[in-house]
Order: structure tokens, then C-alpha cells, then sequence
């Protein structure tokens, strides 16, 4: 609903994008084809109300009450709040602040509860629409704080026996432009802290989510998860719908998580429920136990299949996108 108040007021309810930052929903948009890991291992969308002010034309106020956290619907007994402050002060600087606490969203215990900030600001530091060489230049910086305290586990830490549950990352990039917006390339990166993994997207192993979890790929408080990755990514645009690009990136990580040439699929195709180990012959082992799993695929560990995850991931990849 919108409302004409001031520079307008408008309610939404329903499922609703968390924040806005450097990356869009659509990748036409963006910068680069691959987000960094801030973005991809940060929420994407709410379930809940939001409430967006715009007291001026150079800002926006937006809270959120959240009836769930990403895509997770309300676990527990409280509620998320947070909000977006969006300041614009001219047309070549952006700021957006992003915040939630309060929600207890953790399957099985509802005693813990999430804080996070999602902060970024977008330049564009050179503008020179008629030149025929580089016509334009900008660049974004953001930066994430979070963690998840109560139930076993603490901001900081580890603090009396329980280990630290946080996220801190941050990621920047540098774009120009050249011949009158038709070519662009684009530099840049990030790093995510993840010491408890609660935010580390789960590998597919066996056809795993984040609902079923894994026991090749434990996402247990304590079990770090330290990750970089950088990307050269160069667009040619013809026309203002169609976008070609070619993109080379580097990722690396300090746990095995990128998928190598043996794969993450068991023998025979996906078996059994994915929090259970798979015997090497392709049956699942009926366990996430891991000597139990042994007992059940004839003994010795030989007899269970594990994927073959890599520590470091390089690709260079191409393609087009078209905007209807």
C-alpha cells in the first residue's frame, strides 16, 4: 500500500528483499556475474512487514518487523526487527545501512538469537559522459558484522565453554566504464570470517540443504569456515537489454569445500536421507555415525564414500544475459 506522506509511505507484507547493497536479484544488474561470499552467504529475503519512509528525496527510513530469517519461516517464540536507513545525499554517492537482531530462528533451540549489520557505499568518481574512452568510474565497499548468542553459543569467545558463533566479512570492487557506457571491467573481492559456519552456505553433497545437513560437511557451532575470492569480469553492452561477459575468478578457502573432479554425487546418483554417510558401493549407510557407517558398508573405511572437496576453485566462465 502506498500512502502520500511526504515523499512516500509505502507498507509491504509478505516475502521481501532483506537489503540492498551492491549485488541486485538480477544479474543483469550487477557488476560481476559470481557475487562474492558476503553476498551470497548474508539473507536475501524476508518473510514479514516492512514500512519504507522516504521523509526526503535523498533518504529513506525502512523498518521490518521479520517473521523469519532468508527463506526460514519463525523457528521459536521471537520475532526479528531490524530496518534500512538508504541516504542518497547527490547523484554519485550511495549509502545503505542494514540491521536485525532479536529473532530466534534456529531449528531446536529457541534460546539463541541473531544480530547482524550489512553496511556498504557506492562512489562514482569520475564521470565523463562524451569522452570515447573511459566515460566512467566507481566504486562499492561493504562491510558485515553478525554472530548468534544464547543456546550454547556466544558473540565472542569461545566465552565459558562456548565457542564463538560470528560473521565478519567485507567485499569491494572498482568498475569502469568505456565507450559511452558499451564496455565495462570490473575488479574485486572479499573475505568471510565464519568461525561457527551458521552462515556458510552447505555444499549439495548427496543432495543436502541446510535443513537435512551433512555429516561430509558439519555446520556445528565451532566448526570454522574461512573463505576468499576475487573476480575480473569484463561486460559488453550493445544494447541497454543484453549484457555478454566473460569472467575469471579465484576462490579459496581454509576447509576442503569447492567440489573436485570426483565429484559430490555417490555412486549410483544421490541415496538415502543426506544426513547420513553412503557406502562406497552406493547404499546409504543408515547413519551419521561414522564407525557405525563403517559396520554397516562391511567394515574398514574404505567400505564409506566421501566427495572429493577442494580447498581452491579457479574458473573462467562466459555468457549473455537478456532483460525482458
Amino acid at each position: 500500500y502506498h500512502f502520500n506522506v511526504n515523499r512516500g509511505l509505502n507498507v509491504d507484507a509478505g516475502i521481501f528483499v532483506s537489503y540492498i547493497g551492491l549485488f541486485s536479484y538480477y544479474n543483469f544488474d550487477n557488476w560481476t556475474y559470481q557475487p562474492s561470499y558476503v553476498s551470497s552467504n548474508t539473507p536475501w529475503f524476508f518473510n514479514g512487514l516492512r514500512i519504507q519512509w522516504f521523509p526526503t528525496k535523498k533518504i529513506k527510513i525502512e523498518p521490518w518487523i521479520i517473521n523469519g530469517w532468508q527463506t526460514y519461516n519463525l523457528m521459536n517464540s521471537h520475532h526479528g526487527f531490524g530496518g534500512q536507513i538508504m541516504y542518497r545525499p547527490t547523484e554519485w554517492a550511495s549509502f545503505v545501512f542494514n540491521n536485525y537482531g532479536n529473532g530466534t530462528d534456529t531449528l531446536g533451540n529457541p534460546g539463541r538469537s541473531r544480530i547482524h549489520t550489512d553496511d556498504s557505499v557506492e562512489i562514482r568518481y569520475y564521470n565523463r559522459p562524451k569522452s570515447n574512452f573511459i566515460d566512467k568510474a566507481a566504486f562499492s565497499l561493504t562491510g558485515d558484522l553478525g554472530c548468534e548468542y544464547g543456546g550454547g553459543v556466544a558473540c565472542t569467545g569461545p566465552k565459558n565453554g562456548h565457542p564463538q558463533q560470528a560473521f565478519l566479512g567485507w567485499m569491494g570492487y572498482n568498475r569502469i566504464w568505456f565507450g559511452h557506457d558499451k564496455y565495462a571491467v570490473t575488479y574485486g573481492g572479499g573475505k568471510m570470517n565464519n568461525p561457527g559456519r551458521y552462515l556458510t552456505l552447505l555444499p549439495p553433497i548427496d543432495g543436502a540443504d541446510a535443513v537435512s545437513g551433512s555429516p561430509y560437511f558439519t555446520a556445528n557451532p565451532g566448526d570454522k569456515a574461512h573463505m576468499w575470492d576475487t573476480t575480473l569480469t569484463l561486460q559488453w553492452m550493445p544494447k541497454e537489454y543484453i549484457t555478454w561477459w566473460l569472467e575469471a575468478g579465484y576462490r579459496k578457502s581454509d576447509i576442503p569445500y569447492f567440489t573436485g573432479r570426483g565429484g559430490i554425487t555417490p555412486p549410483g546418483g544421490n541415496t538415502g536421507s543426506p544426513q547420513n554417510y553412503v557406502c562406497s558401493g552406493g547404499g546409504s549407510a543408515g547413519t551419521n555415525d561414522l564407525p557405525t557407517a563403517e559396520a554397516n558398508c562391511g567394515g574398514g573405511l574404505g567400505s564409506v564414500w566421501f566427495p572429493d572437496l577442494r580447498k581452491t576453485q579457479g574458473a573462467v566462465s562466459a555468457g549473455v544475459m537478456v532483460k525482458f
